[in-house]
């Protein structure tokens, strides 16, 4: 069986695969087929999937371990229908102990939560890259303070996971200002291109310098017009963390509305 690789992946805004979106109703369709792809690219079916949600943040790093996670419709302002969406697939609770364990083996503090849900970080790219709900699904946190080498390093703590068969996905968004998304700003696009550039050369740095880098994030052009808050590219690091060994690539690039947008992975044949 061979080694599942870490990856970061963009999760679009809100519940966006599963409605019209206004005015432009194929926005996203380049990136749901990303998501719908990760099951074909990866090397095998995985036993669970570890992901690592920009919407969740908590004092330590939280793993979700109940049995049947709830959801939480943490979007405001989309279609009725959009807060009805289900996702069925198990909660892992022995992979969230074991996760748990291994940060602290690594002097990590970490918590299990049995009544922590699944924020649509987590329920809406899964239900498009994995459909049938039949993988079962460990959700964590990210440390509330956002340092990028405290993420890097639980990645790293977790790197483990990937040879017994846990495919490690980071769901963020590398590009993350809300305010300038859908603006016709050239700078903006500018911005987003200069930033994203950047991100693509670090992931195909090595360990060492890549972790430097990551990091150093704030130094990157354009990082603040880019990320004014870093929550959605905190799951980068952990997942470059996780990545450890391999070097990283991007294997979809486009631009969501004039804005570059990267999903990478490392370990990825």
């Amino acid at each position: 069986m061979k080694t599942q690789p870490s990856l970061y992946v963009p999760h679009g805004g809100g519940p966006c695969f599963f409605m019209d979106w206004p005015g432009n109703p194929h926005l996203w369709d380049n990136m749901a087929a990303m998501l719908r792809s990760v099951p074909q690219r990866i090397p095998q079916a995985p036993k669970a999937i570890l992901l690592i949600s920009a919407h969740w943040e908590a004092p330590v790093f939280t793993f979700a371990g109940g049995t049947w996670p709830a959801l939480e419709y943490d979007y405001y302002g989309f279609p009725p229908h959009t807060y009805e969406l289900t996702y069925k697939a198990p909660g892992a609770p022995e992979l969230a102990h074991r996760a748990a364990g291994l940060l602290r083996e690594a002097g990590i503090e970490a918590s299990v939560d049995d009544t922590a849900p699944w924020d649509h970080g987590v329920f809406i790219p899964l239900k498009v890259a994995y459909p049938d709900e039949e993988v079962p699904v460990l959700a964590m946190s990210l440390k509330e303070g956002l340092d990028p080498a405290e993420h890097i390093a639980a990645g790293k703590a977790l790197r483990a996971l990937r040879d017994d068969n846990v495919l490690i996905i980071g769901s963020g968004l590398s590009y993350h200002n809300l305010r300038a998304f859908f603006a016709p700003s050239g700078a903006d696009m500018q911005a987003a291109q200069a930033f994203d550039d950047w991100l693509n050369e670090v992931a195909g740095q090595n360990e060492s310098s890549r972790s430097d880098s990551l990091r150093h994030w704030t130094t990157a052009p354009a990082a603040r017009q880019v990320h004014p808050r870093e929550e959605h590219l905190l799951p980068m690091m952990v997942v470059a963390g996780a990545g450890a060994g391999d070097t990283g690539a991007a294997f979809y690039k486009e631009q969501v509305a004039g804005k570059a947008v990267s999903a990478i992975a490392f370990g990825l044949d």
